[in-house]
């Protein structure tokens, strides 16, 4: 699903000075896997996993995602990948406000084109599969942090992306609603999902079938 060789990230400070983030990192994914990067603050994780995410494009290297090369696609041609075939789920949920719960899960099939009728059966479906279909028409300030999250999954996975990408999602969350959101990552990735989630939770790491562990923008630990 994800081959990455030598991929290198850096930001420009000035004419004469760059940060760099990620230097000479080099992973693969299998199709169905679960994969957590992990590491401290600062590591690069979430660089990495915004490049994964077709959020961000590399300073050098190669992404290869699903087959296809990321750096040779057009910008629309880019956002169209990352729509069909990525699911995010944000630690900050990145729910819109003033729309509903059934609203903000229907957002990602908008983009879509999908027609007004088969969005709503696939929202409703997404809505079911976390356990909030009574709380369809609710807003986000009606939820608590835990429906809000499981808000947010059901939205990563109304198009039925083949890929979720989680950044830290239950690092705003108490211990039993962030076992409850894992619960459905794991749902999921049994389901043929494949599952990349950044965490610096150790215990949350462990559940991955497989940990990536980055320490100063490289990978230490595959």
């Amino acid at each position: 699903m994800i081959t990455i060789q030598n991929l290198s990230k850096s930001y420009t400070l000035s004419e004469k000075s760059s940060l760099p983030v990620l230097t000479a990192v080099s992973l693969r994914v299998r199709r169905g896997e679960f994969v957590a990067l992990t590491g401290e603050s600062g590591s690069g994780k979430s660089t990495l996993l915004n490049i994964i995410g077709c959020l961000d494009r590399p300073t050098s290297g190669e992404y290869i995602l699903d087959g296809e090369n990321v750096e040779a696609l057009s910008r629309s041609k880019l956002s169209r990948a990352r729509n069909r075939k990525i699911g995010f789920i944000f630690q900050g949920f990145n729910l819109i406000p003033n729309l509903t719960a059934r609203e903000n899960v229907e957002l990602p099939l908008i983009y879509r084109n999908v027609e007004r009728k088969l969005r709503g059966e696939l929202s409703a479906e997404a809505l079911a599969a976390v356990g909030l279909s009574e709380r369809a028409a609710h807003l986000p300030g009606q939820l608590s942090g835990g429906q809000q999250q499981r808000v947010a999954v059901a939205r990563a996975i109304a198009a039925s992306p083949p890929l979720i990408l989680a950044d830290e999602p239950c690092g705003n969350l108490d211990r039993r609603n962030g076992g409850e959101v894992m619960e459905i990552l794991h749902r999921l990735n049994e389901r043929g999902k494949t599952v990349v989630l950044v965490t610096h939770d150790e215990g949350a790491a462990r559940e991955a079938g497989r940990i990536i562990r980055i320490s100063e923008g490289r990978v230490c630990a595959a």
